[in-house]
């Protein structure tokens, strides 16, 4: 499947020190899962979890899901372990925080290369620091990069800036990384919703990221999963007016017709290359089955 088209509607954050967590993350219909070492896992547990998380890439038991891990940062004591260990073990991606360079990423690379990774484990940047918003670019450019995190709590902790409904505060700083994004060709995750009993909050924010642009939403709790997925899945209504668009240019342009409406609308190019990823998307959420 095209990196691109892979869907990552739903990235779910799972403890990997909690083995009840891991066992549920196999009947949860997330995109993705992030087995994390980081944030989720106090400091004495951090060995037992790398353990765990390792078992759990190499388990073959998550069905289509996309199985990644995130290590703790390489200024920590855990971090470069933590890569090596994940390298061995072949996830899709490590997940690495607080990326603040391309240097950074070329030293993850190293010891990925080190532990003998494979070359499909790629490298998932979290953008969450000031400096990391003024060398995304550069970040999103690296070629074992495939998709661009943001980490949006860490990044409101260092502005100093309140989370608040609509998130203001940050959009020109999620803005900025989509466009890094973009520009690169790379996919890219908006951040976190941390009030898991605030449903319409969250759809709210869903929404908002979606029209933003980007291609899906990390998660800390399994209620967000299917509202999320069906936030970033095109629906019925797209999928037959993306069909009908196809159809239409295609038949003016058998006909030599230099312009083609569909419902009143003008058709152009662009018009028929959005058409044919919805169909694309559409098609790869099914193939997860």
């Amino acid at each position: 499947m095209n990196d691109d088209l892979r869907p990552r509607r739903s990235v779910l954050y799972m403890p990997a020190a909690n083995d009840r967590a891991l066992e549920k993350a196999k009947t949860i219909p997330a995109d993705a899962i992030i087995f994390d070492l980081e944030d989720a896992v106090a400091p004495d547990a951090k060995p037992d979890a790398r353990v765990a998380a390792v078992a759990a890439v190499r388990s073959g038991e998550y069905g289509s899901r996309e199985l990644t891990i995130r290590c703790n940062g390489l200024d920590t004591a855990w971090g470069a372990a933590d890569v090596a260990a994940a390298g061995a073990a072949g996830p899709s991606a490590v997940v690495i925080p607080k990326v603040d360079s391309v240097d950074m990423v070329n030293d993850v690379a190293a010891l990925l290369d080190e532990a003998g990774a494979p070359s499909t484990t790629t490298i998932w940047p979290m953008i969450e620091t000031p400096a990391a918003i003024f060398d995304v670019r550069g970040i999103a450019g690296h070629p074992r990069v495939a998709v661009l995190i943001m980490g949006t709590n860490d990044l409101a902790k260092e502005l100093r800036s309140p989370i608040v409904p609509g998130r203001h505060p940050l959009v020109p700083h999620l803005a900025t990384s989509l466009l890094a994004a973009r520009e690169a060709g790379k996919v890219i995750i908006d951040g976190v919703y941390n009030d898991v009993t605030d449903a319409d909050g969250f759809l709210a924010e869903c929404v908002q990221g979606m029209e933003m642009g980007f291609d899906g939403k990390t998660l800390i709790h399994p209620s967000q999963v299917e509202p999320c997925n069906e936030t970033w899945a095109p629906s019925a209504d797209e999928i037959e007016y993306a069909g009908r668009v196809i159809d239409a240019f295609d038949e003016g342009v058998a006909a030599g017709k230099g312009v083609v409406t569909v419902d009143g609308r003008m058709i152009e190019n662009l018009h028929v290359d959005n058409a044919r990823r919805v169909l694309a998307v559409a098609a790869a959420i099914d193939a997860l089955g």
